[in-house]
């Protein structure tokens, strides 16, 4: 993939990832690395197939949601079909569910996904038919996952930027040193150096030990746990997923009072993530009150939910500033920044899309841009370096093709 590729052929080489990554009813996020659903790739890659096959759209969001819990979470993967090449797999979550699928959720950003696939696609009788699984799932949130007003994570992956700096505070009172003999997948894939340390992956591990021991028991794991954070981006998506629920459901003629009552529960909640010492949003421990120090793509969500505030745009410029392309997940003047180890620097195109979407007009017309930049000019990858370009992670990724279509190639 070159800078000399017509958007016509960049058209039809992300249209094809979406249909190689098929596998009947869901998509994988790329071959090898992610062999199964996971949810909020598969979520957007409901969107991608909206822009060119409406039906397969529905059907993605459906399948997801048919591995929802009783009591209505959605699970980050579903476990379709057998995959022994990778690690942690159904036999260490022992969930009990059909579809076989981990124990804990990712970031909802479903329901916003579905707005945009009605938008494009409309089929009230499908939305009807989804509508109270997703308001399941929403309340299961503001029930198991909201704390002091806050959305908060019982384990990095539940976040989605599973290494980030934000989660290293939390991280550092996990015991890792006690887990079962495990052989890592993700590495035969990819360069390690892209990739998570043996010691995070260790104490991701005890994680997943310690919610599996409790019979994935949510108030015990709340609770009880070793790893409970506020998490900004998870806050902020859950926000603007439930004014874009309420949305569906009123366009279906539903009540939403429920959903009206959620919103200033979360508005409440900015003030206790906002870190007056950064300037900031930030990750904050939930069992210590510390905040994690430390600025990320998490925090520039909150113009995804209409939460931005003057300091934070000015370090969005800041940090954009610092880059060749953004916006990268990490501030590149942390500690952390790691220019292509997955979440502690590099950017990432769908990421970019959701930040976007609360932008003003120069500023998401910028980051689209160089969006765009990135993949003319490395590929479909799943991340790039945002000093040079450097496509990293899997290739041929899901979400990435889908973002191509939906947003990042501009208008027709």
């Amino acid at each position: 993939m070159t800078m000399e590729d017509t958007p016509f052929d960049l058209d039809a080489r992300a249209r094809a990832i979406l249909r190689v990554n098929d596998r009947g009813g869901y998509t994988v996020p790329t071959r090898g690395l992610y062999p199964f659903q996971w949810n909020w790739d598969s979520a957007f890659a409901a969107w991608g197939f909206a822009t060119f096959d409406g039906s397969r759209a529905w059907t993605e969001l459906e399948t997801l949601m048919t591995g929802q819990w009783d009591d209505g979470m959605v699970p980050h993967i579903l476990f379709h079909r057998p995959d022994p090449g990778y690690f942690p797999g159904p036999e260490v979550w022992a969930s009990g569910t059909m579809p076989a699928s981990s124990g804990i959720t990712q970031p909802p950003v479903a329901a916003t996904m579905a707005r945009l696939v009605h938008d494009r696609s409309p089929d009230e009788g499908r939305l009807a038919a989804l509508y109270p699984r997703l308001l399941s799932w929403h309340r299961w949130f503001m029930i198991h996952r909201v704390r002091q007003g806050v959305a908060c994570v019982t384990h990095p992956w539940e976040s989605g930027r599973d290494n980030c700096p934000d989660w290293d505070i939390g991280l550092a009172a996990v015991d890792g040193s006690g887990v079962a003999p495990y052989q890592r997948r993700d590495t035969g894939h990819v360069d390690a150096s892209m990739r998570p340390t043996r010691q995070e992956y260790d104490r991701y591990v005890a994680l997943v030990e310690f919610g599996r021991d409790v019979g994935w028991d949510q108030s015990r794991i709340v609770d009880d746990g070793p790893f409970l954070m506020a998490d900004p981006g998870t806050h902020f998506i859950l926000m603007r997923a439930h004014s874009d629920l309420a949305a569906l459901g009123r366009a279906l003629g539903r009540d939403v009072a429920e959903i009206e009552a959620w919103m200033p529960i979360l508005a409440g909640g900015c003030d206790v993530i906002w870190n007056d010492a950064l300037g900031a949003y930030d990750a904050r421990d939930m069992r210590s009150g510390r905040f994690a120090g430390t600025l990320g793509t998490g925090a520039m969500l909150a113009f995804l939910a209409g939460q931005g505030r003057p300091p934070l745009t000015a370090h969005l410029d800041r940090i954009w500033d610092a880059v060749r392309y953004g916006l990268p997940s990490s501030d590149p003047e942390g500690p952390g920044f790691d220019a292509r180890r997955y979440w502690r620097g590099p950017a990432w195109p769908f990421l970019n899309a959701l930040i976007a979407m609360g932008l003003d007009g120069s500023r998401a017309e910028r980051l689209r841009s160089d969006t765009a930049a990135l993949i003319r000019g490395g590929g479909f990858n799943e991340y790039f370096d945002p000093t040079d370009g450097t496509a990293c992670g899997g290739g041929d990724f899901t979400w990435t093709a889908a973002i191509w279509l939906t947003w990042a190639r501009g208008a027709d």
